[in-house]
């Protein structure tokens, strides 16, 4: 009988994955029935698929209540991947706060609660940190939305845009702007199945003096770039310590610091683009992963 796995993006999403196209062509190489399916359509019934993968699901951050609740559903009905653990786990960014204190090169990051008091966490970030720029982001978010990069001296700005995303239910993160992002930007580390597949790099996201981005995501300068010893070393430690075995994807994002050595900056396990474009024969790495899943099924 004929597999049937589901694709899971978001309406606002549709026509905006580039890792669809090679998906789409790998599964059907592979004698596979792949859907592209919308995760909030009541009227799909998720059971009939062998296999629900989270692709780009991403309007989740603003819903993630309602996309947990989802996910459970989809749970009891077939295999969602990566799992509901994972997901619920990830899709909050206090992650950073578990791995940092497992000793992991994480960004230093400080959190502000949603009882907090934001001028004061403000006051302690800038008093522990030296950096001239600072980066706020809402601790549940996806697509750099709601993120914007500060001059360390517009305190009343920072405050504004922390009260905003406090406002909105969700904790905010304060980063230290890392400047090495402007000359190098940001590698993307892919991992299928547990391995290593490839890398890419990101151009800076954040603009000096730009709003935050009012789209779906912020837009991309994506090029090739080989992972070196020092980042697939940090890579491979962070994913070596989740609480997770047998990922079916996982996407390490890092910067490097002031000394030059890589540090997570995000660990995307839920719904990650992975530029499969990028690199011949990864979707259908991907693809065989995923077959190897459901054959043990």
């Amino acid at each position: 009988m004929r597999s049937r796995v589901a694709l899971v993006t978001a309406r606002a999403a549709r026509g905006l994955d580039e890792d669809m196209p090679p998906l789409l062509t790998a599964f059907a190489a592979a004698g596979v029935e792949a859907d592209i399916t919308d995760w909030d359509d009541k009227a799909v019934d998720w059971s009939r698929f062998d296999a629900v993968l989270l692709r780009s699901a991403w309007d989740y951050a603003e819903r993630r209540r309602e996309f947990l609740a989802w996910a459970e559903r989809v749970t009891a009905r077939t295999a969602l991947f990566n799992p509901l653990p994972v997901v619920r786990w990830n899709s909050d960014k206090h992650y950073l706060r578990e791995l940092a204190q497992a000793e992991l090169p994480v960004v230093s990051t400080t959190y502000a609660e949603t009882a907090a008091d934001a001028a004061r966490v403000l006051a302690e970030f800038l008093a522990e940190h030296a950096a001239e720029e600072l980066v706020v982001k809402p601790a549940i978010g996806a697509g750099a939305r709601g993120t914007r990069r500060h001059d360390r001296r517009a305190t009343g700005e920072i405050l504004a845009h922390m009260h905003a995303i406090l406002e909105s239910g969700r904790g905010v993160m304060l980063q230290p702007y890392l400047e090495d992002v402007d000359v190098r930007g940001e590698s993307a580390l892919m991992f299928i199945d547990g391995r290593f597949s490839h890398a890419i790099r990101k151009g800076p996201l954040l603009p000096r003096g730009a709003q935050a981005t009012a789209g779906l995501f912020a837009p991309e300068e994506i090029g090739a770039r080989s992972a070196d010893a020092a980042e697939l070393a940090a890579a491979e430690r962070v994913l070596a310590r989740l609480p997770f075995d047998g990922l079916l994807y996982a996407r390490v994002d890092l910067v490097r610091d002031g000394e030059g050595q890589p540090r997570l900056l995000e660990l995307e396990i839920t719904e990650p683009s992975l530029y499969l474009a990028h690199q011949p024969g990864s979707a259908e790495r991907f693809v065989t992963a995923v077959l190897s899943r459901l054959s043990r099924r």
